[in-house]
């Protein structure tokens, strides 16, 4: 590993601590077929309709249909009328007798088969040697148990990953109206339910109809939530049409969105001297975003540097999807229809138990008024008082002063900071107004005091 390589991941990894701490929330995982691809030798998009065309007597090769359109999604809608043929014809044997239906969808045939492909490739000798080769690298995956993973790739690798996630497939996103925590959003369908994929342009266009409720909970993720890509290039139009609904809302004109993360695969990257760490991108209609990038050869250590914090660890999603139902389902239907009866002697039992504290992050402070009017700022909340549209202004200007004073402010409690114990590693961090002069000071030039 080259020496500025070193010290691009050191400064990837304080960045992405600064964005949880700051955040006090897990990540969101949105994950491309590169994911796929790096753990079981999963097509991309081209390689699929490649493939398709293959297994199509009527196909012709797939170059002719690359060269015939400009987009996959119109080359897949050719094939999907080449299978219809084929399966009413000389291929009817090769598929179920109920898609014979007349009221089965024209193109289920090349979805049967593109669920059957991935169906048989999750279980082959290959992805089980694959797995073992990557073992070390998925098991920190696994460990940053993300709020929710949300994929466009149809095969149903992330359920057997994440077993304790629910899979929300398809249409049935539109539905789910209670809770987001432990969920596998699939939002182009998944190869256990071949009618839902996402192939043609008729399904594209009738997606992008229904999509409202979805964009809806995917900004207010992407609004509370660090938002890392993984498995996708910064030209994927998956990428840009999510970074285009998103800027307006997120940051400033050509400010820098703080909380997302492009991961890109590059096999030479540690051995690069000098690595950029945000990229401009283009997302049409002359907009353009920009975001932090991280290329990098080996993922183990992004991964690690979004790892959980210990105090959720023992929490099983299920548990909490279940508890945020009930929740749910009490403050918009019971409540409203019927009286509640509280027994609060056992409420205030359970708040006193310490595994009622651990499952909310409950703690409790000597003087919590006098903490609260002394420290009453994060450090989102000290960007904005300096004018900044987030945190980060507000933490580059901290580690700036830093380097030239050499005094770590947030490695102890003093006038300007206080850490509140979150878990046994983990940390709320507030800041006070003498933080915030301190800043305003060192940003213009002025001479400052700093007392530590």
């Amino acid at each position: 590993m080259s020496q500025g390589y070193e010290a691009y991941q050191k400064t990837v990894e304080a960045d992405i601590s600064t964005c949880l701490e700051e955040m006090c929330v897990q990540p969101i995982l949105f994950i491309g077929s590169g994911i796929s691809q790096r753990y079981f030798d999963g097509p991309n998009w081209d390689n699929l309709l490649e493939l398709m065309a293959q297994k199509c007597p009527l196909a012709k090769d797939f170059a002719y249909y690359r060269q015939k359109h400009s987009s996959l999604i119109d080359a897949g809608t050719d094939l999907a009328e080449l299978y219809r043929e084929w399966a009413w014809g000389e291929g009817r044997s090769e598929f179920p007798a109920n898609l014979f239906s007349s009221y089965q969808p024209a193109d289920i045939y090349i979805k049967h088969k593109v669920a059957e492909y991935f169906e048989a490739l999750s279980s082959s000798s290959l992805t089980e040697a694959k797995k073992i080769q990557h073992a070390v690298e998925l098991d920190a995956l696994r460990g940053i148990r993300p709020h929710a993973i949300i994929t466009t790739n149809y095969d149903r690798f992330l359920e057997n990953l994440f077993p304790e996630y629910t899979s929300i497939i398809g249409q049935s996103i539109l539905r789910a109206n209670y809770t987001d925590i432990g969920e596998i959003l699939k939002i182009h369908g998944c190869s256990s339910a071949p009618e839902s994929v996402v192939l043609t342009r008729n399904d594209y266009n009738d997606f992008n109809k229904k999509k409202k409720y979805l964009s809806a909970k995917l900004l207010t993720f992407f609004a509370e939530h660090p938002l890392v890509f993984l498995g996708y290039k910064a030209e994927d139009p998956n990428v840009k049409e999510i970074l285009s609904d998103i800027d307006e809302i997120l940051s400033a004109k050509g400010e820098l969105i703080p909380n997302i993360y492009l991961v890109e695969w590059d096999k030479n990257a540690s051995k690069l001297q000098n690595q950029p760490y945000e990229v401009l991108l283009s997302v049409g209609d002359d907009k353009t975003v920009r975001i932090k990038r991280i290329v990098a050869d080996d993922f183990e250590w992004i991964y690690k540097a979004f790892s959980t914090n210990d105090v959720i660890e023992a929490i099983n999603p299920k548990v909490l999807r279940a508890l945020l139902a009930r929740t749910y389902t009490l403050v918009r239907q019971d409540i409203p229809r019927r009286s509640v009866d509280v027994d609060y002697q056992t409420l205030e039992h359970a708040l006193s138990d310490d595994g009622f504290a651990k499952l909310y992050g409950i703690t409790t402070l000597d003087d919590p008024s006098t903490a609260n009017a002394k420290y009453p700022y994060s450090l989102t909340q000290v960007g904005e008082k300096l004018g900044y549209p987030s945190w980060h202004k507000a933490n580059q200007l901290l580690e700036q002063l830093q380097e030239i004073s050499g005094k770590d402010i947030k490695s102890s409690d003093n006038k300007y900071h206080l850490a509140i114990k979150s878990g046994n590693k983990s940390f709320v961090r507030k800041y006070s107004d003498s933080f915030v002069d301190l800043l305003r000071e060192f940003r213009d030039g002025a001479t400052y005091n700093l007392q530590i």
